[in-house]
C-alpha cells in the first residue's frame, strides 16, 4: 500500500513538473528550410526574422548581396541559381547584422564569424561527395605543445587502417590558412572524402593525414584566457615570420614525433609529406625549407615565399640547387589567376626557374578559395609517395 501511494504522488508531481515546464516554454515560431537544394541546381535561402526590415543573402557564388523577400508570417526568402555544384560559405545581413543560417547545421570552421555551408551536389558524384565506397576514420586528438600547453590536431586515418595491426603508412601533414582552424580542411575542404574516393579508385597510396591548428600565438592566448592577439599585417614581416617558426619548432619538434609514437607511422622523410593554403602554405614552405631531413614532398597552395627571404633564411636551398632537387621529390605550387596572391607566387615561380630549382605548378582559375583548394588536395594526393 506504502508503494503505491508514493507512486502516485510521484506520478502526480511529475506530471505536474511537465505541465509547468511546458506553459514555460516560450511559443515555437515556424519551422524554416534553408538552404533548400533543387533538382536543377537552384538553391533557396530562408530566414525567419518577422521584425526585420531588410535581409540579404551573402553568398561565395553571388557577386553582390542579393535582396531577400519577407512574406506573410515573416520568412524571408529568395531564390537564386542554377548554382554551379560545389561547396559555398554564405551568410544573412539582417538590418545590416551579418549572421549565420540559423536552420543550417554545417558551418564554415574560423577564428572569427563562422558562415554556413550549403553543398550543392553535382549531377554526378563530385571528387568530395559521399560515395559508396569503404571509409577512413577522421579524430580529434591532443598532443603535448611546444608551449608547454596543449595541441589540438585532426587526425585521418585510411580504410583499413584498423584492421591490419602490422601495416604502417605515409604521413601528410595538411596545415589551414589564416583564422582557420584544424577543423577546416575537414569540414571544408572534405579531405577524408577526396581521399576515401581516390583510394578506392586506386588513384592514392592510403596515407595518414595530420591537420593541425596552426595559429600557435592564438591557441597560447585562448589556454591562457587571453585574447586572439592580432594577425600580423603583411606575410613575411618579422612578426609573421617569427609566428610561423613558433609553428614549424612546434610542428617538428612536438607533433611529428608524437604522430609517430601514437600512430603507425613510416616514420622516415620519404614518407613524409607537408602542405598548406594561404598562410598555411607559407608554414609549409618555411618548415619544409627549413627542414629538408624530414619532408621529401611538398604542397604550396596559393602560397609563396618572397625572393628577399628565399635569400635571407633559405640560401642553402639556392646555392645547392644539385642537392635541393635530388632530396625533394615533390615541390608543388598551384594558385588562380584571380587569386590576390598570384602575383607573389608567380613572381616566387620565377625565381624558383631562374635558380634552377625542380617543380611542379598548377595554374587554374579561380580566386583564393577553398573550391581551388580542394582540387589541388586531390591533384597533388595522387602525386605523394608513388
Amino acid at each position: 500500500m506504502k508503494k503505491k501511494i508514493i507512486s502516485w504522488l510521484t506520478t502526480g508531481l511529475l506530471l505536474f513538473c511537465f505541465a509547468l515546464n511546458s506553459n514555460a516554454q516560450p511559443p515555437r515560431g515556424p519551422f524554416v528550410i534553408s538552404p533548400q537544394i533543387l533538382p536543377d541546381k537552384k538553391v533557396v535561402f530562408r530566414y525567419l526574422a518577422p521584425s526585420a526590415s531588410n535581409v540579404r543573402l551573402n553568398a561565395q557564388f553571388e557577386k553582390a548581396p542579393v535582396p531577400m523577400v519577407k512574406d506573410s508570417i515573416g520568412i524571408w526568402s529568395v531564390t537564386v541559381g542554377p548554382v554551379i555544384p560545389d561547396i559555398y560559405p554564405y551568410s544573412f545581413s539582417v538590418d545590416g547584422v551579418t549572421v549565420m543560417d540559423p536552420a543550417n547545421p554545417d558551418y564554415f570552421p574560423n577564428e572569427r564569424f563562422k558562415a554556413s555551408l550549403v553543398d550543392v551536389p553535382g549531377f554526378t558524384p563530385l571528387l568530395h561527395s559521399i560515395r559508396n565506397v569503404p571509409h577512413g576514420v577522421v579524430s580529434y586528438e591532443y598532443y603535448p605543445a611546444s608551449d608547454g600547453l596543449t595541441g589540438t590536431v585532426m587526425i585521418y586515418t585510411p580504410p583499413g587502417y584498423d584492421r591490419d595491426q602490422a601495416k604502417k603508412y605515409p604521413v601528410f601533414y595538411l596545415i589551414s590558412g589564416t583564422t582557420d582552424t584544424e577543423e577546416t580542411f575537414f569540414k571544408v575542404g572534405r579531405v577524408n572524402m577526396i581521399l576515401d574516393n581516390l583510394i578506392a579508385e586506386g588513384k592514392v597510396k592510403p596515407m595518414i593525414i595530420v591537420m593541425p591548428y596552426g595559429n600557435i600565438a592564438a591557441r597560447t592566448a585562448e589556454q591562457k584566457n587571453q585574447p586572439k592577439p592580432a594577425d600580423p599585417t603583411g606575410r613575411d614581416n618579422p612578426e609573421a615570420v617569427a609566428r610561423s617558426k613558433a609553428f614549424e619548432d612546434d610542428l617538428t619538434k612536438k607533433l611529428i614525433p608524437w604522430v609517430d609514437k601514437n600512430y603507425r607511422t613510416v616514420a622516415n622523410r620519404d614518407s613524409r609529406a607537408i602542405g598548406g593554403f594561404s598562410r598555411g602554405g607559407g608554414q609549409t614552405l618555411r618548415a619544409a625549407f627549413g627542414n629538408l631531413d624530414q619532408f621529401a614532398w611538398v604542397c604550396a597552395y596559393s602560397s609563396y615565399l618572397s625572393d628577399e627571404e628565399m635569400k635571407r633564411s633559405y640560401s642553402h636551398i639556392i646555392d645547392n640547387v644539385a642537392e635541393t632537387n635530388s632530396k625533394l621529390k615533390l615541390l608543388w605550387i598551384g594558385v588562380g589567376t584571380e587569386d590576390f596572391l598570384y602575383s607573389g607566387t608567380a613572381g616566387f615561380l620565377n625565381f624558383l626557374t631562374a635558380n634552377r630549382v625542380v617543380y611542379t605548378s598548377r595554374i587554374s582559375g579561380g580566386g583564393h578559395t577553398w573550391m581551388n583548394v580542394r582540387n589541388y588536395v586531390a591533384e597533388t594526393a595522387q602525386l605523394l609517395f608513388k
